[in-house]
């Protein structure tokens, strides 16, 4: 099986760099292959005019870059929030996203469970209800793009497991595929070898870092709790093909973090674990 393909996120570049800055930023270190955070002021569709699209555009085109995956994580919006407006409001964000993703030949836009409260939150069936409606009106509005609502698996929402995604994922439709993120699943103690055989090639796109079980993050890898080894075994025994983002989230602004150190110290890592070695 050939070396599993590696893109970076430009999350640690949220408020350092505009999306293209970070992209070029990261193409400096070697990548060529991107996942996008939407999120003001790095990247917000509304606020791009459409000669920023162009420009995007035409830079990846001429250094043969790829926008592999958009990740939009809903630090101000919330799919299965209680007021109507705000799941309306949130929706709308992404069929803009969907949008873009299709203008820039993006296939994978990353959809999350808006986060719960944990003192005290709506019945569950409610918020699953919630949410399901809304992404299947986002698979109507990316039917014909070329752009696949992918769900991932995040600690603070209310469906925190593969198995949380994957059955929620069969209410919405069979279109809606699986982004995996390693680092929370292992944050929860989930089997992440058997969630990834679970998904199968229901998993389309997955994210890895690392973090304790103290504090959860998203740092260097070799950091904390993530086993590189036994997630690239168990992605070449299902046959996975896909990429795997290293999704790092140091914010580039603070001087005591350092995400252009992180992130290829994180991929040599990677690199030794099957994975194709960061370009020099």
């Amino acid at each position: 099986m050939a070396a599993m393909k590696v893109a970076a996120s430009t999350f640690p570049y949220l408020y350092s760099h505009d999306g293209l800055g970070a992209m070029k930023h990261l193409n400096n270190m070697g990548y060529s292959l991107f996942e996008m955070m939407i999120f003001p002021p790095h990247c917000w569709p509304r606020e791009l005019s459409a000669d920023d699209r162009k420009t995007y555009k035409s830079w990846l085109d001429d250094t043969g870059g790829k926008i592999t995956s958009f990740c939009y994580p809903l630090l101000d919006n919330n799919p299965n929030g209680v007021d109507v407006l705000m799941r309306e409001y949130t929706l709308d964000r992404y069929r803009e996203a969907i949008d873009l993703a299709a203008e820039w030949e993006c296939p994978y836009v990353v959809a999350i469970p808006g986060p719960v409260n944990s003192l005290i939150n709506p019945p569950h069936q409610w918020m699953v209800d919630w949410f399901v409606e809304g992404m299947k009106k986002l698979v109507d509005h990316a039917n014909g793009t070329g752009v696949e609502l992918l769900l991932e698996n995040v600690p603070f929402t209310f469906l925190p497991t593969a198995k949380d995604m994957l059955d929620t994922a069969n209410l919405i439709s069979p279109k809606v595929g699986i982004n995996y993120d390693v680092c929370n699943g292992a944050f929860i103690k989930e089997d992440v070898p058997a969630a990834m055989r679970l998904l199968g090639d229901r998993m389309k796109n997955v994210h890895i870092s690392d973090s304790g079980y103290e504090e959860f993050l998203h740092s260097r890898l070799g950091t904390g709790i993530v086993n590189v080894k036994e997630t690239g075994d168990a992605l070449r025994e299902i046959g996975y093909d896909k990429i795997t983002v290293l999704e790092i989230i140091a914010d580039a602004m603070l001087p005591d973090t350092d995400p252009d150190g992180d992130i290829p110290a994180s991929h040599a890592i990677l690199a030794e674990a099957g994975w194709e070695a960061l370009r020099g």
